[in-house]
Formats: C-alpha cells, structure tokens, sequence
C-alpha cells in the first residue's frame, strides 16, 4: 500500500509487454527491483533430434503480470526487456484478480490449454466444481463433442480453451 493524494493505494496487477523471449530475464530483473510478478508457465515438451525435453514456455508470449502501485511503474519501466505498460484509453490498464488467479490455476493444473484470440458468442458462465482447475470461472462454450471452457483475459484480448468435462462444471 502506498499513499497517493493523501488516500491509500492498493496494488494492482497490470500486465506489461516485453521484447520477444525476453519474459524470464524481465521477470527475474523486476523480483530483484522488489515488484511482485507473475509469469505463467506452461510446461510442454520440446523436441530435438537426438532428445526430448520438458519445458517451461509463457503461456502468454511476450506478456508478464506486475503487481504495483501507480509509484511503481517507472521502476518497472527502468526494467530492460519491458517495452510497455497494456493500457486503455492511455492509462496503464488493471487486470482483475480473479484473472490472474484464473491463470494460476491454469497453470497449476494439468490441463491442456489452447490460447486464441478468437472471439465467442457469449455462453453460460461456469464454474469448474471438480478437479485440478477446481474454482476456475469462465465461460462454457460447446464445439462439437467437446466442452470447452473460455478464460478471458480481458486487457489483452486473449482467451485461453481448455477442454473440461460437463460433469465438472456448475453454471453461475
């Protein structure tokens, strides 16, 4: 919390755009400026000729969460490898914390997520009830013999796909 105008300020979390594969480097330069951070990681395996490996790529390419207070930006700024704040109408943009704690989740779980940019016709809004996503909330969007679940985030346009079944899902 900081003090802003004689009110206090809670941090939020903003996300921030950085150089092409530079999202570890720029996460680990903002811990060490003391800037709460948030890079989701989706482990997936990568194949060379002569082996394969598990990795951790971004689930979001280019994209870091920050958790600040307007005081904070131009420390994350100074940061080398950040090229922007996200903003809308010219202002640094706040994500929700349910969406990052939707991103969490996702990547604490063992799903398999797709990650679009697509817009949906708007469906019912679920919660995942069952399960390692258990508590997640999103949008029920039916393709085929597949239930998927939309997780938006919102500021960056991006939805994340992720195949639940229906038995797991209570509507809200």
């Amino acid at each position: 919390m900081s003090i802003h105008n004689g009110k206090s300020v809670e941090p939020k979390w903003y996300a921030v755009y950085t150089n092409p594969r530079a999202e570890k480097m720029v996460r680990n330069r903002l811990i060490e400026a003391g800037i709460e951070v948030f890079l989701p990681l989706q482990k997936t395996y990568r194949q060379w000729s002569d082996r394969k490996k598990l990795i951790e790529k971004p689930l979001l390419p280019s994209y870091i969460f920050v958790k600040v207070t307007p005081s904070l930006f131009q420390k994350v700024y100074q940061a080398q490898g950040v090229v922007r704040f996200v903003s809308f109408e010219g202002q640094p943009a706040s994500i929700p914390q349910n969406q990052i704690d939707n991103l969490r989740l996702l990547i604490n779980s063992d799903a398999e997520i797709e990650v679009t940019s697509e817009h949906f016709e708007k469906g019912d809004n679920v919660e995942v009830v069952k399960g390692s996503l258990a508590g997640l909330t999103g949008e029920l969007i039916k393709t085929g013999k597949h239930n998927r679940v939309i997780v938006r985030i919102d500021r960056l346009d991006q939805n994340l796909v992720i195949n639940i079944p229906l038995t797991f899902l209570r509507k809200l």
